[in-house]
């Protein structure tokens, strides 16, 4: 399984007490990651050849791609490496959240463009979009940014932030509390979809602010399924049938 989110973690407990055995496997860009009830393993597998290579060497059965909806590289990789090999893969995924009335969601394709959505003048922004990407806005300096990080970063990654170090999820109250108090007018989310980051969205609507949201990236067509015990019946399926 490939994991990281609230619903490989949710897989996970469910394979451990059906006593499936299982592998999941944590990109490494969290420092602590939640423990978990399966073994695991960490890092990348280096490219479509390494994981396949990988999967063939541990003689994998079935692959789950439960990764972040933006993790789209590493989603590619799995669709290519389980092609190559014949191996099963099925995707456990979120739906997008859609816009509800009051939003005022302002769409762009990627983070250049969320960027750029900002606009010249000085904004306060809430930027809830993880720590990979947090260097592409250094390019508008002028903006204030309220970061939320997993981990504690060993220096400011912009030079006019505050940053919150927690983990979801979160509530809309305590949401709408974080945004007034560092005064936000605008957020900036990627379309995680789900409930646990969520509550910015719904804060957000609350507070009649504007969101910038990152449509999520296209994928080639696969196999989707949006719950733990729908990735069970396909694991039972496919081992009935001797795959």
């Amino acid at each position: 399984m490939l994991g990281g989110t609230t619903e490989a973690n949710a897989l996970a407990k469910l394979l451990a007490e059906k006593a499936i055995p299982a592998i999941y496997s944590y990109a490494g860009r969290v420092a602590d990651p939640q423990a978990q009830p399966l073994p695991v393993r960490i890092g990348g597998f280096g490219g479509v050849q390494g994981l396949a290579g990988w999967l063939r060497d541990n003689r994998i059965t079935h692959v789950v791609d439960a990764t972040h909806p933006f993790a789209a590289q590493m989603s590619r990789h799995a669709i290519a490496a389980c092609e190559a090999t014949g191996i099963p893969l099925v995707a456990l995924t979120r739906p997008a959240w859609a816009a509800q009335p009051g939003d005022r969601w302002v769409h762009v394709p990627d983070i250049a463009a969320a960027v750029d959505a900002l606009g010249e003048s000085r904004r306060r922004v809430m930027l809830a979009i993880g720590r990979m990407h947090l260097s592409e806005f250094a390019g508008a300096p002028q903006h204030f940014y309220l970061l939320r990080l997993v981990d504690a970063p060993s220096e400011p990654p912009l030079p006019d932030c505050a940053i919150e170090v927690s983990r979801g999820p979160f509530t809309v109250d305590g949401d709408t509390a974080l945004m007034r108090r560092h005064a936000v007018d605008v957020v900036v989310s990627k379309n995680a979809g789900g409930t646990g980051a969520r509550a910015k969205i719904d804060a957000a609507r609350a507070l009649e602010l504007p969101v910038v949201m990152i449509d999520r990236p296209d994928l080639l067509e696969r196999r989707e399924l949006h719950s733990p015990a729908e990735v069970l019946d396909w694991l039972h399926a496919g081992t009935e049938r001797g795959v």
